[in-house]
């Protein structure tokens, strides 16, 4: 048997690294009635962050892009990913990530595009009709994307150095910076806009993907669809009572305190979480979400096809398709949620 005593304090360290009194107050009030460890470790591994830490973390985030847009000499757009944006973090300082995206340019779904509209040369309804304006109005970026992204990124660079102290400017897809008031870290990130089909097609800002700058490489890596996986992740968990949520913070922290290690990434989980079929805990209690959960874990690694066909939440990309050590990890964690449910029963 787990000693839950060990795995409960250490979920309070996570969450409330600085021990303030409030948080504690919080997480008293949030186990009343609950007298068995493990049901409070499970209760507390599927909590949110105390908005307490969250807002000062989204405050560090805010303070680097008031900087940066008071003094960066381009137009860009700021936007926020990570698991922050949907409360799915499991540390009290968990760092945020700020997206410094150019103006200049975008990349696009040009061609598939052009391949819906000979696929459907009389359809005259309102999405076709943009995607065919679209077209008709396209216009190829004649400039260095690369190099428009390379100079923003040193431009950001310098911004910041001015203004932290600890400034990290050696990673080659993110500036990592402290801001030592708030005991926060940010990375920032350069990027530029992929207007993929669905945006085209009027579908909103959401389904607008990014490209990551890499300096190292000086080159731009994706297409990734942020805006979309935190899109569905809040809606889908609004539509069940927060119950998707529970569950991810939930694998996330299994995969913390496990004794071995488990290298599944929140994208990983994310994904995991999902695609479980509402209807199997739309109404479930907390407790009956760690069968929930583990039966999606058992059935994904004991049915390969199953496993090989998981897509990411955007649906861009595969978590498992061949990739037997990520299956491994994945067998690991069946097990540590496995082992739970057993003491829960």
């Amino acid at each position: 048997m787990a000693d839950y005593t060990r795995l409960i304090n250490r979920i309070e360290n996570r969450y409330n690294p600085e021990s303030l009194r409030e948080v504690r107050d919080n997480t008293i009030a949030s186990l009343s009635g609950i007298d068995k460890d493990i049901a409070k470790y499970v209760k507390l591994a599927m909590n949110e962050v105390d908005p307490l830490y969250t807002n000062k973390t989204l405050e560090a985030g805010e303070n680097a892009k008031y900087h940066l847009s008071r003094e960066l000499h381009q137009n860009v757009d700021f936007r926020y990913q990570g698991s922050v944006m949907t409360r799915t973090h499991i540390r009290g300082v968990s760092d945020i990530d700020l997206l410094t995206i150019t103006g200049k340019f975008q990349d696009t779904d040009y061609k598939k595009a052009v391949s819906f509209l000979e696929n459907h040369p009389y359809a005259y309804d309102s999405n076709t009709i943009r995607i065919k304006n679209w077209v008709n109005n396209f216009s190829r970026y004649t400039g260095d994307a690369n190099n428009d992204l390379r100079q923003l990124r040193i431009e950001d660079e310098n911004i910041l150095k001015s203004h932290y102290v600890i400034c990290d400017t050696n990673k080659p897809k993110s500036i990592r910076l402290t801001n030592q008031n708030l005991h926060r870290d940010v990375d920032v990130v350069v990027a530029s806009w992929h207007d993929s089909l669905d945006y085209i097609s009027g579908m909103g800002d959401t389904y607008r993907g990014i490209y990551i700058y890499d300096k190292q490489k000086n080159e731009r890596i994706g297409p990734d669809f942020p805006f979309l996986c935190i899109d569905r992740i809040n809606t889908r968990s609004s539509n069940t009572e927060g119950r998707l949520k529970k569950m991810i913070r939930f694998l996330k922290n299994v995969r913390t305190d496990a004794a071995i290690n488990i290298d599944l990434t929140s994208f990983d989980i994310n994904a995991i979480c999902y695609d479980i079929n509402t209807n199997d805990y739309r109404n479930s209690y907390y407790m009956d979400l760690v069968r929930v959960l583990w039966l999606k874990l058992y059935h994904l690694c004991q049915n390969e096809s199953e496993a090989n066909n998981l897509k990411s939440v955007d649906g861009s990309e595969y978590i498992f398709r061949y990739n037997s050590s990520k299956k491994e990890h994945l067998k690991r964690l069946q097990e540590e949620v496995w082992n739970i449910y057993k003491e829960i029963k």
